[in-house]
């Protein structure tokens, strides 16, 4: 008789090598300690606005406990296609050109699995958020990263694009303001990008969950480009703008051709979005004032927080959005990684390490402001009394 097989040997070979997501890894780590002030996880720290959870509950009080059509309710459509147009100056067809998804982290699985072939590369710009990588990986393509720089305030360039595409390049994935360093690009910085798209005949897929956490200028899409609506897919969301993390929902914008393509797998895998989400996200898209009013809070610390770095040596940029921090914590002799669990250690502070968002982010710290004013100048206070002792 043949002996049996380990679980792991029924494991598919490419999940074998995997990493897990090294935010979720340090967060394990710090949900095992007490009285800790975190600065690691990237999720408002605002409930979601009173009148968008009204509108889930008035809609669950009605009976809405059914499924929606597989691109979402229609009425939630129309409502995302006014807003982006408002937003970004790109008009979609509400019908057949925009469909409603289990957050933009489904949005993004779609995306690159509509797309990339077995061989196919992406590329990317690092330090990013986790998942990039590891979604081209499962779609059996190959990502590729380009490095940016602090002293470029980790904004992407046409030349280190052009170093790194080849005949197998497919796809380019953007995401400005940037999880993890808060970098955007402007209009005219985002050009050169648009000409290199066309030219090597890419497909640009935008993660654009950020955009209302622009601090100045109007954010810009690259779909909003001459001959780059028809070659984009523009990813969206409600959790950080709005604070509705927990309600999973948001949206995907594309060429109907495109379009067409990631719902066919959407209702295979997921057939749905869940109707509350879909009511509570048409409420969210009737004002923007609370989203204004975060974004002025988020402003408040960001500044902060950013003082209170350079003060104490660890140097970083002032981003211009989302709500995250990037400190330089080299030249120490300590890895970021060992910077950070000294710190968790000894002075009960969470930081994320940068190599959580790939191997460009070693010699960084990814701090999340979206915590409360209190904590945040506690935490400043402990991360300086620590680079002391260093």
């Amino acid at each position: 008789m043949n002996a049996s097989k380990s679980p792991r040997s029924f494991v598919a070979p490419y999940l074998r090598g995997l990493p897990r997501s090294g935010i979720r890894d340090f967060f394990d780590i710090v949900s095992s300690r007490k009285d800790v002030i975190s600065l690691s996880i990237g999720e408002p720290d605002f409930a979601t606005p009173w009148r968008i959870r009204e509108g889930a509950a008035f809609a669950l009080a009605h009976g809405a406990t059914t499924y929606t059509a597989n691109r979402g309710l229609i009425e939630l459509r129309r409502a995302i296609a006014a807003y982006i147009q408002g937003r970004f100056d790109v008009a979609y067809n509400p019908e057949n050109e925009i469909l409603v998804t289990v957050g933009v982290s489904e949005a993004l699985d779609l995306a690159v699995r509509a797309v990339i072939e077995p061989g196919d590369e992406l590329l990317y710009h690092e330090p990013c958020y986790v998942s990039y990588g590891p979604e081209v990986m499962m779609a059996h393509g190959a990502p590729v990263a380009v490095a940016t720089r602090r002293e470029d305030d980790f904004r992407l360039t046409r030349e280190m694009l052009e170093a790194k595409v080849t005949p197998r390049t497919k796809a380019l994935l953007l995401n400005f303001p940037t999880n993890p360093t808060g970098a955007t690009m402007t209009r005219a910085e985002l050009e050169p990008i648009a000409e290199f798209v066309r030219k090597h005949d890419l497909v640009a897929i935008t993660d654009e969950v950020y955009s209302e956490l622009t601090y100045e200028g109007a954010p810009v899409s690259l779909a909003s480009f001459p001959g780059m609506k028809e070659r984009t897919i523009l990813l969206h969301g409600f959790s950080k703008g709005w604070a509705m993390t927990g309600f999973r929902v948001g949206y995907a914008c594309a060429p109907p051709e495109l379009s067409e393509a990631m719902m066919k797998i959407h209702q295979y895998i997921m057939m749905c979005a869940p109707i509350l989400s879909q009511k509570a996200a048409i409420e969210a898209l009737r004002s923007d004032s609370e989203t204004n009013e975060m974004r002025a809070s988020y402003r408040q610390r960001r500044n902060l927080m950013s003082g209170a770095l350079n003060d104490m040596g660890l140097p970083c940029h002032l981003p211009n959005g989302a709500f995250y921090l990037f400190p330089y914590v080299g030249g120490r002799g300590l890895t970021s990684k060992e910077f950070a669990l000294r710190l968790l250690d000894e002075e009960n502070v969470a930081c994320v390490p940068g190599t959580a968002f790939g191997p460009s982010g070693e010699g960084y710290l990814r701090c999340c402001y979206a915590t409360e004013l209190k904590a945040i100048k506690e935490a400043m206070t402990r991360i300086a009394r620590f680079v002391k002792k260093l």
